[in-house]
């Protein structure tokens, strides 16, 4: 073995010192050292641009810069920063995300959408300061944008959506969740110009309604997932509208939508076989009639988000258990219909024994050890949901973890209400002060 330096032995010194001539660098053609350093991320190609000079070129090559996720640093990234990598990426750079970055906004964006113009996917999510000036700037210089995410970047209104359309014909995802100065006008412009959108969440946008969906439906027929959480406004017309121009729709999420009922469940069923997740949350006037429609139409049906849907009883889970061998999330909190029985027929069905990954059932008070024990045969159950169900015991949890013993078991069991004092003399204290 060689001599060492500073305790390394010197030929593995030679082979990565911070010398240009170190033998790595001699050995390596600087095509492949390229190749090697795209595989790294952001902090070790930043550390690697630290080592050599020569490596400092290759680190911060635009082609090692195609991807970046500025998440994890997004308390110290500002205008510049974002500017910098822009001049550096240049033309090489396809995706970013600055989620959370609160500090960069419209200017740095303008730079950014200039030096970047082959991005195709960027995230903006939570970027507070932007404005329609950054979508303008999107418009202009970012013809190849794909996926863009706008979530709760308040300032946006029907510009952005008008100025995407005429510069990003070939947008096919976007996220404006929770920008509610949007309306039907912006929506008419976007899907108007953007024929082949498949991905559009609109959750928190308030003003829209029926007419911003007949749109939609209208000229969105690549449409693959739409949330619509908390647009409370819509109703059975607009939606019914989707379920008609949208064929491949395969994720709708409509929680929050209380003005909904079974019609949209039949059109769904009708017009909708390769849904695999339905969210309805708080739809409170849905009722076993529409999902039996659903279930002996929609097969494919992997995860279901009926909370709060007041109505539905036994028979709902029946349909399940018999049309929809996919199954794998099902919620049914507060569901206060739902009874041991329902359970047992879910358990028995195809989807219980391979598929059914998580369960919940919180505040269903019908619900006792007994459907513990209808689930015991689910291999693949990881997660149970029982708060505030008062008939399930420890002892019937302890029973359904001898066989599914990995599974988690989330249950809140409320303190004994201790007993009255012995013997005929009046109590000191109320029942509420010898608790605590």
């Amino acid at each position: 073995m060689g001599k060492e330096v500073n305790g390394v032995s010197r030929s593995r010194f030679e082979m990565f010192s911070n010398n240009d001539e170190a033998v790595i660098n001699k050995k390596l053609p600087k095509e492949l050292l390229l190749r090697i350093f795209s595989f790294l991320d952001v902090v070790t190609l930043c550390r690697c641009a630290q080592v050599s000079r020569s490596w400092n070129v290759l680190a911060l090559d635009g082609s090692n810069w195609q991807r970046i996720d500025l998440f994890d640093f997004q308390r110290d990234i500002e205008g510049r920063v974002v500017e910098n990598i822009s001049k550096r990426c240049g033309g090489f750079l396809r995706k970013l995300s600055l989620r959370g970055c609160l500090g960069v906004g419209d200017s740095a964006l303008r730079t950014f959408a200039q030096n970047c113009r082959n991005i195709e996917l960027l995230s903006l999510n939570g970027c507070t300061k932007i404005t329609d000036s950054t979508c303008n700037s999107l418009s202009k210089f970012c013809p190849k944008l794909k996926h863009l995410d706008l979530a709760s970047c308040t300032s946006i209104t029907n510009l952005s959506l008008k100025a995407l359309s005429e510069g990003c014909p070939l947008l096919e995802q976007l996220n404006i969740s929770w920008c509610d100065q949007v309306t039907k006008d912006g929506i008419q412009a976007l899907v108007r110009c953007c024929p082949g959108l498949k991905g559009l969440f609109l959750k928190g946008c308030t003003q829209l309604d029926d007419e911003a969906l007949q749109h939609i439906g209208a000229h969105c027929p690549e449409l693959v997932t739409l949330n619509l959480q908390t647009c409370s406004q819509i109703t059975d017309e607009g939606l019914i509208t989707i379920c008609r121009g949208c064929h491949r729709l395969q994720s709708l999420c409509v929680s929050g939508c209380a003005n909904i009922t079974d019609a949209i469940l039949n059109a769904l069923g009708q017009n909708c076989p390769r849904l695999r997740i339905l969210e309805m949350a708080r739809c409170s006037q849905l009722t076993d009639v529409g999902f039996t429609s659903l279930a002996r139409n929609c097969h494919e049906l992997e995860k279901m988000d009926l909370e709060e849907c007041v109505q539905i009883t036994d028979g709902t889970l029946i349909q399940l258990s018999l049309h929809c061998p996919r199954l794998q999330v099902l919620s049914l909190s507060h569901c206060e219909l739902i009874t041991d029985d329902g359970i047992r027929q879910l358990g028995s069905g195809p989807c219980a024994h391979d598929r059914l990954e998580v369960i919940e059932l919180d505040n269903c008070p019908l619900i006792t050890d007994a459907s513990l024990e209808h689930l015991k045969t689910c291999h693949s159950l990881d997660r149970i949901e029982l708060y505030d169900c008062q008939q399930i015991t420890r002892a019937g949890i302890k029973r359904l973890r001898t066989h599914l013993p990995n599974i988690k078991v989330h249950a809140y069991f409320a303190p004994v209400t201790p007993p009255p004092s012995v013997g005929g003399s009046r109590q000191r204290f109320c029942r509420c002060c010898i608790l605590l």
